[in-house]
């Protein structure tokens, strides 16, 4: 079932998507779906108050993507120069899979387009990633060969390997 309502996040939203947020980045062991990062990083990817902060940033908006009422994805779009960086693209565990990410994805891109007249889009994944890589890969990023290191002071949990660094992705936006 598609995403049938897209609207913007107010700070009513803030539990909700951070537990949205860290139930597709950190569940627990065994948990199902194919994007979370808890054999990489530990601890809780974002909270609540993360999220109200995120929303009060003035170039930046919290997307949402409902089925019916409930709450299934949920991206950032942040005004970045001429273009907009897109992060904490999540969909719930039990409907990853099914299309709703490439459907977040492209709502984020049209809004980054016609809210803030963005020419182009960047991401930053986990290098150690490569199946969330080559998802964006296919969704018409390129890598840039800019890594940055994990970023300890973002409170965005604990990496458990010495190695884990961030690949910066870009895509060019078209009409």
């Amino acid at each position: 079932m598609p995403i049938d309502t897209f609207r913007t996040a107010t700070s009513d939203d803030a539990d909700a998507i951070a537990d949205l947020v860290n139930r597709a980045y950190r569940p627990p062991a065994g948990a199902a779906g194919w994007t979370h990062e808890s054999e990489l990083v530990a601890g809780a990817r974002i909270d609540a108050g993360q999220v109200r902060l995120t929303l009060a940033q003035h170039n930046s908006h919290i997307l949402l993507g409902l089925q019916q009422t409930r709450l299934c994805a949920c991206v950032n779009v942040m005004a970045d120069g001429d273009g907009c960086y897109i992060g904490m693209l999540a969909v719930d565990p039990a409907l990853q899979a099914s299309g709703l990410g490439k459907q977040m994805l492209a709502h984020a891109e049209q809004f980054a387009r016609q809210h803030f007249q963005a020419s182009y889009c960047h991401m930053t994944v986990l290098s150690a990633r490569p199946e969330l890589l080559a998802y964006y890969l296919r969704r018409g990023y390129h890598q840039t060969g800019e890594y940055q290191p994990f970023p300890h002071d973002a409170n965005a949990g604990t990496p458990l390997r010495a190695d884990l660094r961030i690949e910066v992705l870009r895509k060019t936006l078209t009409d």
